[in-house]
């Protein structure tokens, strides 16, 4: 390996600015080599060695992640994707930018000196470039998170000019350009703080201090005890039902008979059955997420047991709207979506197959069944000729796509069905991500999107099925889809509260 300053180079001819801005960087090096640090002997080189190549970052995100909450996953996430572009732009632009040479180890004391000398270029410091964009992230998703990171990643910056290896103006660029390479992955991610839904319309919901008239039905199969526990802390006069998933009905039945206020700790399939059971009894609803996804306790802004157990203690409510779909005598509601197409069938074809392989490889399985089955599951009558379509995707609300995210709804009381369709054609995978990548637009050549408060569909074939919250059921001849508007009452924390 060779070094990247190449020392025959002449030096460039003087500047009374620059030379000046560089004495001073030379003296505040000196002045830290010469001063005495209590107890950062044993700990600032080997802190500053620890990071070589982000190996203290990545330790840290397991960290960060093995608290097993939405926010620390993201958190996590953010941190890391912040320090790949941080050290993206230090080793691709910054160091070859501006070839300075590392500073004179004469100062420094031999212990604090590092056992295996950096021979890269000076400026900027890669290490303060990589801890200041880990912390920043972090702390964009996790203020929490951020506070218990931001102590190492100073410490980290400090122990460059500690072990002699970069003058101070190398760590603040560093560091300036890592917080700069976190705010710039937050703009192309927003954080889930930046798209808050509007807290309206608001809702008269009971204030329960303790919890006490609040029973909540939870489904064990989703894995979500954690959650239950920290809520049963928080409010210790709720009620707890845990119960198996084929007793959920039933027990939401129970519950909805004694109590002021429903609870549901579960998937959105749980809090589809819970939400129809309250609209059925006129009580409000108090959500949990517990499940894998949690679009609609996500959308609403409920992470944690502690944003429930807030909204619950101050009475804080909104309604929100309600999809219905209706297909003879039989009827059901969605909260989040309702599609048919190719997504039941990979719903029904996983469904299948993860009892014996479990989630994740069954929903791949059926995907790769699905998406090669050389049919087309719908067909759509436009001008007496029929059209082919892959898919019909019908949300509650409007689904709006900010940067590289997923879409998310702004608003759950806007009144709108947001209907997508994916045409028909050769080659159902390629047309399926090209719709995905498309996002918002309402016109592409294998997308078209429109908002909607009621749509009917005529001649749906028998035995088609519908897929509602992750739920699916057969429907045939004519399908009507509409909104309720504001028809759910339910509790989440208001801004500002």
């Amino acid at each position: 390996m060779t070094p990247d300053v190449d020392l025959t180079l002449l030096k460039p001819g003087r500047h009374a600015v620059r030379d000046t801005l560089l004495a001073l960087d030379c003296r505040l090096f000196e002045f830290a080599a010469a001063r005495n640090w209590p107890l950062a002997e044993p700990v600032l080189p080997r802190l500053s060695r620890s990071a070589n190549h982000g190996v203290l970052w990545f330790a840290a995100a397991a960290a960060i992640t093995a608290s097993r909450t939405p926010r620390s996953r993201r958190a996590a996430a953010r941190g890391l994707a912040s320090l790949s572009l941080a050290s993206l732009t230090i080793n691709t632009l910054g160091k070859r930018s501006v070839r300075r040479t590392r500073p004179v180890l004469d100062p420094v004391p031999l212990v604090r000196r590092l056992k295996r000398q950096p021979i890269t270029t000076s400026f900027p410091s890669g290490h303060s470039a990589s801890a200041a964009a880990f912390a920043a992230g972090v702390a964009l998703e996790s203020p929490a998170w951020g506070a218990a990171v931001a102590p190492i990643a100073w410490s980290v910056a400090l122990s460059r000019v500690y072990t002699g290896v970069h003058f101070p103006s190398d760590v603040l660029a560093g560091a300036a350009l890592g917080v700069g390479a976190a705010y710039a992955v937050r703009g192309m991610v927003p954080t889930r703080a930046q798209i808050v839904p509007p807290a309206r319309p608001r809702a008269e919901v009971p204030a329960l201090p303790d919890g006490e008239g609040l029973v909540v039905v939870a489904n064990d199969a989703a894995g979500s005890a954690d959650r239950v526990h920290a809520l049963q802390n928080a409010l210790p006069g709720c009620e707890v039902v845990e119960c198996r998933p084929e007793d959920v009905p039933a027990e939401l039945e129970k519950a909805a008979a004694r109590a002021r206020v429903l609870g549901v700790c579960g998937g959105d399939g749980t809090v589809n059955a819970a939400a129809e059971t309250a609209l059925r009894h006129g009580l409000p609803l108090a959500v949990l997420p517990g499940g894998t996804l949690n679009h609609f306790a996500y959308d609403l802004g409920l992470e944690s047991a502690g944003d429930l157990a807030r909204a619950v203690r101050g009475g804080e409510g909104v309604r929100v709207d309600v999809g219905r779909f209706t297909c003879g005598d039989a009827q059901g509601i969605f909260l989040n979506t309702c599609s048919l197409g190719v997504y039941p069938e990979l719903v029904a074809e996983r469904d299948r197959w993860s009892r014996r392989i479990g989630g994740w490889p069954a929903g791949v399985l059926a995907a790769l069944r699905v998406l090669r089955a050389d049919r087309h599951p719908l067909e759509a009558e436009f001008r007496g000729r029929a059209h082919p379509l892959w898919l019909l995707f019908v949300g509650n609300g409007t689904y709006h796509r900010v940067g590289l995210t997923p879409g998310r709804r702004h608003d759950l009381a806007d009144g709108r069905l947001d209907v997508r369709v994916v045409h028909g054609g050769r080659r159902p995978a390629v047309r399926l991500l090209a719709a995905a990548l498309a996002g918002p637009l309402t016109r592409s050549p294998v997308h078209a999107a429109v908002q909607v408060g009621r749509l009917r569909l005529a001649g749906v074939a028998p035995g088609s099925l519908l897929a509602y919250d992750g739920e699916v059921t057969r429907v045939e001849g004519e399908v009507t889809l509409e909104k309720l508007p504001e028809a759910l009452t339910v509790y989440r924390p208001l801004p500002g509260n």
